[in-house]
């Protein structure tokens, strides 16, 4: 017999480190991507007399840029690596923000409409989750989730339903959104 016994693992054992690594990856990869989409569509608009659009999508990056540092921050203290489709991510993002811009203004809207609805129900759902167990996270996910309505009510208000086929648009784009949060919760 060996002096030596394997101890199973407890049930549950490290699963709440690895679900908050989940949470932050994820929420990283949000944000990152948020950041991207938004620099894109005010270039677009920068090139055109639509100065005012592209200084508005420039102060909604600016403030996910706050949610993004804030992100990287938390990753680096808790030791959590962002995904591995974080190029890819960023790449998409690009992509999006340029192709909606180009599309017009109302495309632009309905793109932060659909992105920053699926965005505030995710923050929601892990606000929920975490609101027992890690408080303070909960708080700043609360505060994110609540800079995120704004931007999804402002696209409202500036015409996103008008956007030239914005059911399909919206519903590829939330699509795409659910499948990228699925993805980079385990990748």
């Amino acid at each position: 017999m060996s002096a030596f016994r394997t101890v199973p693992p407890k049930p549950g054992a490290g699963e709440r480190e690895r679900r908050l690594h989940e949470i932050l990856r994820v929420d990283h990869a949000g944000e990152l991507a948020a950041v991207h989409i938004y620099r894109a569509q005010a270039a677009v608009f920068g090139a055109t007399p639509q100065k005012a659009l592209s200084d508005d999508l420039k102060r909604m990056e600016g403030e996910e840029q706050v949610h993004l540092d804030r992100f990287e921050s938390l990753m680096r203290e808790r030791q959590v690596r962002p995904t591995l489709m974080t190029p890819v991510w960023r790449l998409a993002a690009l992509g999006l923000g340029a192709t909606t811009a180009l599309l017009g203004e109302k495309a632009a809207h309905a793109c932060t409409e659909a992105v920053e609805s699926v965005i505030s129900d995710h923050y929601q759902a892990q606000i929920d989750e975490t609101r027992a167990r890690d408080p303070e996270l909960a708080a700043e996910l609360q505060q994110f989730r609540d800079d995120e309505l704004r931007h999804h009510d402002h696209a409202i208000e500036e015409g996103a339903h008008e956007a030239p086929l914005y059911p399909l648009l919206s519903a590829v784009i939330k699509g795409g959104c659910k499948l990228a949060i699925r993805i980079s919760e385990k990748i």
